[in-house]
C-alpha cells in the first residue's frame, strides 16, 4: 500500500488519473455530521460485537447485525456531508440517474442498448450506463416507477442491498461449512467490513450484495433462487461472471445444485435476449469503450499491481492477519475463491483503477478469513479495520 502510494503520486495523475492513487480520491481531511455516528458504531462494535455475535440467538445475531452494517455504511456515507456523501452521490452526469428520465420505453431500450454503448456519438449513454449491461439501469429505473425518484432514495437502495453482505458471509459459513462458531466469529468484521465506506454510496455496493445473497441462498440449498440472483448478477455488471467462481466453490460436487443454478441462471440471459440484448455483444463492445476513455492512458504496469493495494484497503488486513494462521475449512475456501476472482479481474485490464468499489463483490468475501483470528486478539483487529474506514474517510475525498 505504501509502495503503491509512493509510486502513484511520483507517477503523477497525467499516467494514473487518479487523485490519490491507488485510490480514485483526492486528499482532502474533513470531518462531517456522520463523523460522531461512524465513531460510535465502531466503538459499540469492537466493545460489544464479538460477545453478541457469540450468544445471541442465530437470527437475532444476524438481524443486529444487518442493522449495524447500514448504520456503519450511512454514518461513514454522511462525514462527506448529506448531499456530496449521499444524496448527490449517483445524480452527476456520468451516473445512472442522470439516463432514467429518458427511459419511456423499457422494451425499446433494451433493443437499442448495444447501439449507445459506444462513445463519440450523439446518444451515447453516460459513463456508467455504457459501462454495465441495462440491468444496472433499470434496477434505477424501476425504483423511479414505483415513486422513489431521486438520489436518495437510490443512495439508500444501494446502502439497503450493500448491507446484505454483512448477512450473507456468516450465513455462507455455517450453511456450508458447518461452522456456526467460525460463521459468528466473522459477523462482527462483515459489519465494520472498511468497503462500506464505497458500498456508501456506489451501484457497486449494490451489485455485491445481490451477488453475495446468491451465494448464501446456493449455501442453503436454494439453488433456483440462487442462480436467478447470481445470472442477475451478469446483467447488473459484466465481470460479476467471476462471483462464478465462488459459487462453483461453494457448489463443488453438488452436481444437482450446480445444474439448477446454472439453468435459472439461463432462463435470466434468455430473458434480457429474447427482450433484445445479448450479452456478449453488450460485452465486447465495453471493452472497445472502455479504451476510448482514460483507461487508454491509466499505466497497466502500474494498476496491475496497485490495484491489489486498492482492494487491500477495502478488505482491511483483518483477513491478511487471518490468513497467517490459516488452517484448511470452508473459510480459506472460500477466501481463495474471491482472491482468485479479484487475480482474473486484475490480469484482464479492463480494471484499472477504481477497484476499491467494483472489487467490492469479491473483497467481501475475504472477510471469511477473519474466521482464523485467535479469539483474544479479535477487538484490537476490528479496532484496525474500523480505523482503516475511518482514516481513508476523512482523510480523502473518495468519489463514493
Amino acid at each position: 500500500m505504501v509502495l503503491a502510494v509512493v509510486v502513484g503520486a511520483l507517477l503523477g495523475a497525467r499516467r494514473t488519473f487518479a487523485g490519490f492513487p491507488p485510490l480514485f480520491a483526492q486528499w482532502l481531511p474533513h470531518v462531517g455530521v456522520g463523523t460522531p455516528l461512524a465513531l460510535l458504531v465502531a466503538v459499540l462494535v469492537i466493545a460489544k460485537g464479538p460477545e453478541l455475535a457469540a450468544r445471541l440467538p442465530w437470527r437475532r445475531a444476524l438481524g443486529l447485525g444487518y442493522l449495524t452494517a447500514v448504520a456503519w455504511t450511512v454514518s461513514l456515507a454522511l462525514v462527506d456531508g448529506w448531499e456530496r456523501g449521499f444524496a448527490g452521490r449517483l445524480t452527476t452526469s456520468d451516473e445512472y440517474l442522470h439516463e432514467v428520465p429518458g427511459v419511456t420505453d423499457v422494451g425499446a431500450v433494451l433493443r437499442g442498448f448495444t447501439a449507445r454503448i459506444l462513445d463519440y456519438q450523439p446518444d451515447s449513454w453516460t459513463t456508467h450506463v455504457s459501462g454495465h449491461p441495462p440491468g444496472a439501469l433499470l434496477a434505477f429505473v424501476g425504483l423511479d416507477r414505483i415513486g422513489l425518484s431521486g438520489g436518495a432514495w437510490a443512495a439508500l437502495l444501494c446502502v439497503l442491498v450493500g448491507g446484505l453482505t454483512a448477512v450473507a458471509v456468516p450465513v455462507t459459513l455455517k450453511a456450508w461449512g458447518h461452522d456456526e462458531a467460525a460463521a459468528r466469529a466473522v459477523l462482527p468484521f462483515a459489519v465494520l467490513f472498511p468497503g462500506a465506506v464505497w458500498i456508501g454510496v456506489s451501484a457497486d455496493g449494490l451489485f455485491a450484495g445481490v451477488t453475495a445473497c446468491g451465494v448464501a441462498l446456493l449455501a442453503l440449498g436454494r439453488p433456483l433462487l440462487a442462480g436467478l440472483l447470481l445470472g442477475l448478477g451478469i446483467f447488473l455488471s459484466y465481470g460479476l461472471v467471476l462471483v462464478g467462481v465462488i459459487a462453483l466453490v461453494v457448489a463443488w460436487r453438488q452436481w444437482r445444485a450446480l445444474a439448477l443454478a446454472a439453468l435459472a441462471a439461463v432462463a435470466v440471459a434468455a430473458a434480457f435476449a429474447l427482450a433484445g440484448f445479448w450479452w456478449l455483444d453488450g460485452y465486447h463492445l465495453v471493452v472497445e469503450r472502455y479504451y476510448q476513455g482514460i483507461a487508454a492512458e491509466r499505466v497497466y504496469y502500474y494498476w496491475v499491481w496497485a490495484n491489489l493495494a486498492a482492494a487491500l484497503l477495502a478488505a482491511g488486513l483483518a483477513p491478511i492477519a487471518g490468513l497467517a494462521s490459516a488452517k484448511r475449512s470452508p473459510a480459506l475456501w472460500l477466501v481463495g475463491g474471491a482472491l482468485a476472482a479479484i487475480l482474473f479481474a486484475d490480469a484482464s485490464g479492463l480494471s484499472k483503477a477504481e477497484v476499491e468499489r467494483i472489487w467490492l463483490p469479491f473483497t467481501v468475501w475475504l472477510t471469511a478469513a477473519t474466521a482464523f483470528l485467535p479469539a483474544s486478539r479479535r477487538k484490537h483487529w476490528l479496532a484496525v479495520q474500523a480505523g482503516t474506514a475511518l482514516l481513508v474517510n476523512h482523510l480523502l475525498l473518495t468519489n463514493w
